[in-house]
């Protein structure tokens, strides 16, 4: 039975357990599935039939019987545990060398030029919060018109303005200027706009306006091979943002994980050949970071409805594919991602029901699946499992 299109679905964030690395990354003990399946609000009965309980290591949850389809833990090779590098993972290219981290702030070197070229001087430049950066440097942003420039546990160069004093046009072409500079050895992995609105730390809000500049990936994967075969490549979220835009067809934005998912269904309309990338964002952004269990329970609780429906929309040369691109346990210490293995749930009429593929050495055997059941011959990152699942 022949695959004409792959539906491949990240939750951003759904990890399912600790890696044997974590302590390298001060994670030993994380896991997100684990903390969310305690939730009253946790209910996800169509992935738990495709086999999310009945995963290698995972603990929690009840086995299925007799799964729909089959299922596998994803470890992850490269050296990193953020939204970039465990994307590039997926789509075929492992990357041994951690993109550069800044715990104290971001040197001279980079924030000169950027002050010169921005016209504007900034705030902060330390790792923050992004709720937290806002309340304690937003008063003074306001008043000084500098930018609030700050950083995370992960390759990021943030920047915080006010949407009003700083227009989106303005921010965004800010953002341009430091990817333009943040490039070689200061070569982050995402520039990230970060406006909000508001005017006093009493109601300083986050808007939905975030917009990412990434890295062009440094080797090939599964979305150039595509295109250089002929096939479509359509994303969803902030996909079209981690690939710098690099061979995607059709690209739409989303403001939440339901809007993503009504999106997808979108696509599920059109007649294309090929893949539709997809990022739910929200587990990671609006609960993991933010360390609420319940937010996540329930997220995961409303996803998993809409999977049932994607389910029935599914035609007979369709294939789907679950997956995560890090952890961020919402039951663990800090704000930070979390080093965690992840989910592979694969599903639909040419997959095999309840075959476990064991436990993968890299994330990067999704890209290498992708490509083999679409048939493109390529050799990225990776190995097929798909002769392992496939009817």
């Amino acid at each position: 039975m022949g695959v004409k299109r792959v539906f491949l679905i990240v939750l951003d964030s759904y990890g399912i357990g600790y890696l044997p690395d974590a302590d390298k990354f001060g994670d030993v003990g994380a896991n997100t599935l684990a903390s969310i399946v305690k939730s009253e609000k946790y209910d996800t009965p169509n992935m738990k039939k495709i086999g999310l309980f009945n995963i290698d290591g995972v603990t929690c949850g009840e086995h299925e019987e007799f799964p729909m389809g089959s299922y596998g833990r994803m470890a992850e090779s490269s050296m990193g545990k953020d939204t970039t590098i465990g994307h590039w993972e997926i789509a075929g290219l492992i990357s041994p060398n951690p993109l550069p981290t800044y715990p104290e702030g971001f040197p001279e070197e980079v924030l000169k030029p950027f002050c010169q070229q921005t016209g504007r001087g900034y705030l902060c430049n330390k790792p923050y919060s992004g709720t937290d950066v806002i309340r304690d440097y937003g008063e003074e942003h306001l008043k000084t018109g500098k930018l609030i420039v700050y950083t995370s546990a992960d390759s990021v160069f943030q920047i915080a303005a006010q949407e009003e004093l700083v227009p989106l046009e303005e921010l965004y072409r800010d953002c341009r200027i430091a990817r333009e500079i943040l490039q070689g050895k200061h070569g982050v992995g995402r520039v990230i706009a970060r406006p909000f609105v508001g005017t006093s730390p009493d109601n300083f809000t986050r808007t939905r306006n975030r917009h990412d500049f990434s890295l062009i990936p440094p080797k090939k994967t599964m979305l150039v091979s595509l295109k250089e075969h002929g096939m479509d490549t359509c994303a969803v979220g902030k996909i079209y943002d981690i690939f710098a835009g690099q061979a995607i067809d059709h690209t739409v934005s989303i403001s939440g994980n339901e809007d993503g998912m009504e999106k997808t269904f979108a696509f599920m309309e059109e007649d294309f050949n090929g893949l539709c990338f997809v990022n739910l964002v929200d587990f990671d952004m609006t609960y993991g970071h933010r360390r609420d269990i319940e937010g996540y329970a329930n997220a995961a609780t409303v996803f998993d409805r809409q999977l049932g429906q994607f389910m029935e929309k599914m035609r007979e040369d369709d294939v789907l594919i679950i997956t995560a691109d890090h952890g961020c346990d919402p039951g663990y210490k800090g704000t930070d991602h979390t080093r965690e293995h992840t989910p592979m749930l694969i599903y639909g009429a040419p997959v095999k029901a309840g075959v476990s593929i064991g436990t993968r050495t890299t994330f990067a055997d999704i890209a290498a699946t992708v490509l083999d059941m679409l048939g493109v011959s390529e050799s990225l990152d990776g190995t097929s499992y798909w002769n392992l699942v496939k009817k």
